[in-house]
């Protein structure tokens, strides 16, 4: 695997992930900044407090984004499904770190969630269903996130979704072996770094729990 798709997949990744829905959204709809508010997070989660609609819009299409970056990469390079898996870190690390917003993004749940689904649908489905479940429990987004992103290499290993392709790197001359498993274990350990405030909040008995409210 030479550098030029590798790069092509890690850019395609990056520039998609890194389009800031919530915080545009927020914007156009509400015109205020929704880095000002809550968590100072751009992800569907802090968005919902100003608008739930806009947090559920927001959910939607930063899943998109992670989806699109990976259906777009193996359009282009079918016959190399470790390309999908580059696709998806960079788009996971664009969301958490956009450019145009000075590198301060969301957390990355739903862009994995989007990218992963096309890649591991099977550990994607169960992960979801964690979710849910440590949700509907605890009433911690936060909590149910890291549960169910933690799990994430686990679920794609024991699903075989992360054994079925191996693939080289060739950068500056140095071949290094790269497995599918790998890429989801570095998208996983983003996504957990990214909520060392809320683990924090948790452990001190401060995280906000959400709540159903009733008509």
């Amino acid at each position: 695997m030479n550098a030029h798709p590798i790069l092509t997949s890690a850019v395609v990744g990056y520039l998609l992930g890194s389009i800031p829905f919530g915080y545009l959204l927020v914007r156009i709809f509400r015109g205020g900044d929704v880095r000002a508010t809550g968590s100072g997070n751009i992800g569907a989660t802090n968005v919902s407090r100003t608008s739930p609609v806009l947090g559920m819009v927001t959910l939607l299409l930063d899943a998109a984004k992670g989806m699109a970056a990976v259906g777009l990469v193996l359009a282009v390079f079918p016959d190399n499904r470790t390309l999908g898996f580059i696709a998806a870190f960079s788009a996971i690390a664009g969301h958490i770190f956009p450019a145009w917003l000075g590198f301060r993004g969301g957390k990355g749940v739903a862009t994995g969630l989007g990218a992963f689904l096309l890649l591991t649908p099977r550990a994607i489905l169960i992960a979801i269903g964690v979710f849910l479940v440590i949700a509907a429990l605890f009433r911690w987004v936060a909590l149910a996130s890291i549960v169910a992103t933690g799990l994430l290499p686990v679920l794609s290993w024991l699903s075989g979704e992360s054994r079925k392709t191996t693939g080289v790197l060739e950068i500056a001359g140095h071949r290094l072996a790269t497995t599918p498993l790998l890429w989801i274990s570095a998208s996983v350990l983003l996504i957990l770094a990214k909520h060392h405030s809320n683990i924090r909040r948790m452990l001190a008995g401060t995280e906000p729990r959400f709540h159903l409210k009733h008509k």
